[in-house]
């Protein structure tokens, strides 16, 4: 698997007409998933939650029936679709944005003219991160964010 990592800055006017123009640009294997950067606590945090629908794939254990719907479970460390959604989802709006593309060719350019390239947004806020998946100043004294989210995503396969 290729798998890029981006982080964009946007105005999502519609999230229907921007999934539109997504889909346009890719080919029909590749996937592009968009995410909610701010909800995002780092690179390997989004490689563990990709990695982990991939072998959930493989293993007949996914959650949903759709690859991407299930990229946006892994990472959000949620059995549920809507709160994967709600906490990961594009919202219209100004947005800060996590495109991860599998399989791809190189698609910045693209990407580029839709959204503003900012890798930025890939590095976590500890205080947002907090508050969006409801971490306490105990779990922060033993791990790092991105590892606290990477626990959860793994706790996922422990108790299905």
């Amino acid at each position: 698997m290729n798998l890029q990592i981006l982080g964009f800055k946007g105005e999502i006017s519609s999230v229907g007409k921007t999934l539109n123009e997504i889909n346009s640009i890719k080919k029909d294997l590749e996937i592009i998933q968009l995410l909610n950067a701010d909800a995002v606590a780092g690179k390997r945090h989004i490689e563990h939650g990709v990695n982990q629908a991939f072998l959930a794939f493989e293993r007949g254990e996914n959650l949903a029936n759709d690859l991407s719907v299930e990229i946006c479970l892994r990472c959000s460390a949620q059995r549920q679709i809507s709160k994967a959604f709600d906490l990961l989802g594009l919202k219209e709006g100004k947005m800060n944005l996590c495109a991860i593309l599998i399989d791809c060719g190189d698609y910045t350019s693209e990407l580029s003219s839709l959204f503003t390239k900012d890798d930025s947004v890939l590095c976590p806020d500890v205080e947002k991160l907090k508050e969006i998946y409801s971490i306490s100043d105990d779990e922060l004294g033993i791990m790092d964010v991105e590892d606290i989210l990477i626990d959860r995503i793994s706790r996922l396969i422990a108790d299905y």
